[in-house]
């Protein structure tokens, strides 16, 4: 494994020891504007190993989902980007996925188990019905340096904001949630090594399966950690048109299935979700 320390900062807070064992090469930065904008141009710029991943808990210019911005007091919250390289472009949908499925376990190794941890259609990973992380994944331009389908996986974690501190009031720290926060260290280096190794399982499962998510264990993974399904929901999709009903299912290319009030299945690919009830 490459213990390279990259950026300036010594290889972050106390090297990421464990975590730097789970992946060829982690990038530290003290602080970077979007972990997902400095990853994607470093593919762009170099031969980078696929699992690749640059780190900070200080993203001074994150983004979200329809470009929303997200931003969070330095040292509060951890931002990971992760390089996954594919040789064609089939179950590249599911790796957005893959990212929730994977962060859901990391989060919930270090929580209560009286704490609910649940993931809202696609990969936003909530606890007790808040959100506690956010996941995007942006495609990599192909390039001499970085051949083949390369997808850069971005997430955020609210580590250890207060509720001061917090966004939105529908959002929740680990610390708030009831993790051990004694020693921050530790518990970054620890909920990252369980989200880069659970994540590279996940995905080269799905490689070797030829990217069927349903034959590589995946598409049952997601499903059985998503608490949208038997919702009813909102969902608010692309051109401001809603769409009302009851999620029943994920199908085989990840798509959330919707059976709304007319009593017709839909199948929606992008969109807002609400939890109604």
């Amino acid at each position: 494994m490459d213990e390279s320390a990259e950026g300036e900062a010594g290889g972050g807070p106390g090297g990421l020891t464990v975590s730097r064992q789970v992946v060829p090469r982690l990038l530290w930065r003290d602080s970077v504007g979007s972990t997902n904008t400095e990853l994607v141009r470093l593919t762009s710029e170099g031969d980078l190993p696929a699992f690749t991943a640059l780190v900070t808990t200080d993203q001074t210019a994150g983004r979200g989902r329809l470009d929303r911005s997200w931003v969070a007091p330095a040292g509060t919250a951890l931002a990971v980007s992760v390089l996954v390289r594919s040789n064609g472009a089939e179950g590249v949908g599911w790796l957005p996925l893959a990212a929730g499925a994977a962060m859901f376990d990391a989060v919930s190794a270090v929580l209560p188990t009286t704490v609910r941890v649940g993931i809202k259609w696609p990969n936003d990973v909530q606890l007790d019905g808040r959100k506690v992380c956010g996941i995007l994944s942006e495609l990599v331009p192909a390039n001499a340096s970085s051949p083949g389908v390369a997808v850069v996986i971005g997430a955020g974690l609210n580590l250890t904001m207060t509720a001061e501190q917090l966004p939105v009031p529908t959002a929740i720290s680990l610390a708030l949630a009831g993790a051990d926060v004694a020693d921050a260290t530790e518990l970054i280096d620890r909920v990252l090594a369980a989200y880069l190794r659970g994540l590279t399982s996940l995905v080269n499962a799905l490689g070797k399966s030829g990217g069927d998510a349903v034959r590589s264990g995946l598409h049952a993974a997601v499903v059985e950690r998503c608490t949208t399904i038997g919702r009813d929901v909102r969902v608010e999709l692309p051109g401001g048109q809603q769409l009302l009903g009851r999620a029943v299912g994920i199908d085989d290319i990840g798509r959330l299935q919707v059976r709304d009030d007319a009593d017709q299945l839909k199948v929606v690919a992008a969109g807002d979700i609400v939890h109604v009830r």
